[in-house]
C-alpha cells in the first residue's frame, strides 16, 4: 500500500517509517527564498483574480522551535552533525538562514534513518542555501558519500538583468546511504558532434572506431602491473594503475580491441555500438524544460514528472519504495506510481494533499490504491484539526464539496467566504458561481443571514455552510428563506444549503446543483498509460 501523510515530516518520519525501510529519498524543500508562493486555480473566465491562495510560505524565523530543535541537533549521536551545527551557528548567529538550516538537519537524520543501505537521497535546491544544505548533508551522510551534483537547466534563457546573469538553474545533490547503493547508468544518444569524433576507418569490418586511454580515474595500487602482450612486449602501467584486470587486457587483446603505441595502450570502440548503447548523460541535463501547458497544475514549484522519472528509474527498481516529504502537488509519487515503484509522501499543508489525492485519481484512476494519514476521518479528528489549525480545517472542509480555497490567512480579504466552487448549467450561458463559508467554532443565530448576503453581494446562485455543529431549527428555517435556484432542466435546489462535517464524512450529505463538473473548478492531471519502464533517454 501507498501512503500519502498530512502532517510535520519531522513527526511523521519519527512515529510512522521504520529504519532502513526506504531505497529513494527525492525531497524539493522550500529554498528559503523569503518569498509567498500562491496556489492559483483553474476558474472560468471573469474569475481569475479571485482564484489563488498562498499555498506557503518560504520564509524561517530564529524562534522557540528553532531553538528546541536545535537543542535536539546539539544531543543527537551523530556528533559530527552536532558539531557543524554549532560552527555554523557561531558563523551566522540566530537568524532565518540558521532556523532554515536547523529544520533541515533534524529532519535530514530522520531520512537517512529510513534510507536502506542500498539507497540513495536527492536533495534539490538553488543558490539560496545550496552551499550550506551541502555541509550539513555532508556532517549527516559523510563527505565520502556525496556522489554528485546535478546542474538541471529550468529555461534556455533567464530573466535579463544589467547587473549580473540570468538565473535558469536548480542543483540537486546526490548522496548515497552506503557504497553499495544501486544506480543504472543514465544514457542519451550520440549527437552529430559526437558521431564525427569517429573518424578512423578500420578493416576488420566493424565499422568506424575511436580510442580511449585505459587509465584508472582513481589510485588502485592493484591494478599497477606490468602487461604482458601477445607479442611478448611489456608495458608499465600508468601513475594510478590500468583501468582493467589483466584477465580483461588479455580479453579485449584478443578481440582487436588494443590499439598498442609507442609507449601507452589504448582501447577501441566503435560508432556502431555506442549508437546502440547511446552516451552516458553528464550531470548537466539541459534537456527538461519547466512544466508546460497540459502537464502544469496550480502547484507554484511544480517540477516536471520527466525530471523525477529520470532520478527514479537510474537509482531504483521496480517494486521500490520512493519518499518524498516534502511533496507538494505530488509529481515524485505520480513518477513512482507510473513507473512501478511504492511511495510515501509527506506534506504540512491540507491543499497539497487534496492536490495529490485529486492528481493521481485524474491520472491512474481505481488502480491506484493509496492510504491517507492524518487527515479528518470522524467528528471527533475533525474537531481536534479545527482547534490546532483553523485555516487547515478550513482548507480541509472546503475539499469535501470539491470546491477551492479562497484567499488563505490574510485577515478580513476572504469577506466572509471560504471557498469557491463553480458549475455549468445546461442551456444557460456562462459558468455559475457558489460561495462556501466554513464555521469550526460555534455557529450563530445570524450566519445563515450574513452567508445569503455574501451570496448576494458575489452574485452566486448557491452558498454553502459546512459546519462542526448541527444547524439550529431558526437557521434551517433562515436557509429554506432563501429560496431555489431552478436549472434549465427545471430541476430545484436551495440557494443556501446547511451541511455538517459529520453529514459529509458519512456521505449523507453533499452539495447540490446541476451539471457537476470537477475541470470547471480544478485542472485535471492527463490520464497515465500502464505500461513498461521506458529507456533512460
Amino acid at each position: 500500500m501507498n501512503h500519502l501523510y498530512f502532517g510535520d515530516n519531522l513527526y511523521v518520519l519519527r512515529d510512522h517509517l521504520t529504519t532502513e525501510s526506504v531505497d529513494l529519498i527525492y525531497l524539493d524543500p522550500p529554498f528559503n527564498s523569503k518569498r509567498d508562493y500562491n496556489l492559483l486555480f483553474k476558474t472560468p473566465k471573469g474569475h481569475e483574480s479571485e482564484a489563488q491562495i498562498t499555498a506557503f510560505e518560504d520564509s524561517w524565523h530564529w524562534g522557540e522551535q528553532a531553538e528546541r530543535e536545535f537543542d535536539e541537533l546539539v544531543h543527537a549521536p551523530n556528533t559530527a552533525v552536532s558539531e557543524m551545527m554549532q560552527a555554523l551557528r557561531r558563523f551566522l548567529g540566530e537568524n532565518d538562514m540558521m532556523a532554515y538550516l536547523t529544520m533541515m538537519a533534524n529532519r535530514l537524520l530522520e531520512l537517512h534513518r529510513v534510507l536502506k543501505p542500498t539507497g540513495s537521497l536527492y536533495l534539490h535546491c538553488d543558490p539560496t542555501a545550496s552551499h550550506y544544505l551541502k555541509v550539513v548533508l555532508d556532517s549527516v551522510f559523510g563527505k565520502e558519500r556525496f556522489l554528485n551534483e546535478i546542474i538541471w537547466q529550468r529555461t534556455t534563457a533567464g530573466k535579463p538583468s544589467h547587473r549580473n546573469l540570468p538565473k535558469n538553474t536548480d542543483t540537486i545533490l546526490w548522496y548515497s546511504k552506503t557504497d553499495a547503493y544501486f544506480f543504472e547508468p543514465l544514457t542519451q544518444p550520440l549527437t552529430g558532434e559526437d558521431k564525427a569524433t569517429f573518424n578512423i576507418d578500420d578493416s576488420d569490418g566493424r565499422g568506424l572506431y575511436n580510442t580511449q586511454p585505459i587509465i584508472n580515474p582513481g589510485d588502485r595500487p592493484n591494478l599497477k602491473y606490468i602487461y604482458t602482450d601477445t607479442k611478448g612486449r611489456q608495458w608499465t602501467p600508468p601513475k594510478t594503475g590500468w583501468r582493467f584486470n589483466e584477465e580483461r587486457m588479455h580479453r579485449l587483446e584478443a578481440d582487436s580491441r588494443l590499439v598498442f603505441g609507442k609507449t601507452t595502450i589504448r582501447e577501441k570502440y566503435y560508432l556502431s555500438e555506442r549508437e546502440l548503447k547511446g552516451k552516458q548523460m553528464p550531470n548537466i541535463w539541459l534537456d527538461i524544460p519547466i512544466v508546460t501547458g497540459g502537464e502544469r497544475l496550480p502547484y507554484p514549484t511544480q517540477k516536471p514528472l520527466a525530471l523525477l522519472e529520470r532520478i527514479i528509474q537510474s537509482s531504483s527498481n521496480p517494486g521500490g519504495v520512493v519518499l518524498d516529504p516534502f511533496c507538494g502537488c505530488g509529481t515524485a509519487v505520480h513518477a513512482a506510481q507510473k513507473n512501478d515503484r511504492q511511495w510515501i509522501g509527506i506534506d504540512i499543508t491540507h491543499l497539497a494533499i487534496s492536490l495529490i489525492e485529486k492528481r493521481l485519481k485524474d491520472a491512474f484512476g481505481a488502480k491506484c490504491k493509496f492510504e491517507v494519514h492524518g487527515t479528518p476521518k470522524d467528528l471527533d479528528a475533525a474537531r481536534d484539526l479545527a482547534t490546532r489549525d483553523k485555516y487547515q480545517f478550513q482548507w480541509w472542509a472546503v475539499s469535501l464539496v470539491d470546491a477551492q480555497p479562497f484567499q488563505g490567512k490574510k485577515k478580513g480579504a476572504d469577506g466572509g467566504i471560504d471557498g469557491l466552487k463553480f458549475f455549468h448549467d445546461v442551456d444557460k450561458a456562462g459558468a455559475r458561481k457558489i460561495v462556501v463559508s466554513v464555521k469550526g467554532g460555534g455557529l450563530k443565530a445570524d450566519d445563515v443571514r450574513a452567508l445569503n448576503h455574501v451570496r448576494e453581494r458575489e452574485s452566486a446562485e448557491i452558498a454553502l455552510l459546512i459546519s462542526l455543529e448541527a444547524p439550529t431549527k431558526g437557521m434551517i428555517a433562515d436557509a429554506a428563506s432563501a429560496g431555489f435556484y431552478t436549472s434549465a432542466a427545471g430541476k430545484k435546489f436551495p440557494r443556501v444549503q446547511l451541511l455538517t462535517i459529520e453529514g459529509l464524512l458519512s456521505g449523507k450529505q453533499r452539495a447540490e446543483h446541476p451539471d457537476h463538473q470537477p475541470d470547471l473548478n480544478f485542472k485535471k492531471a492527463k490520464a497515465e498509460k500502464h505500461g513498461e519502464q521506458k529507456e533512460l533517454l
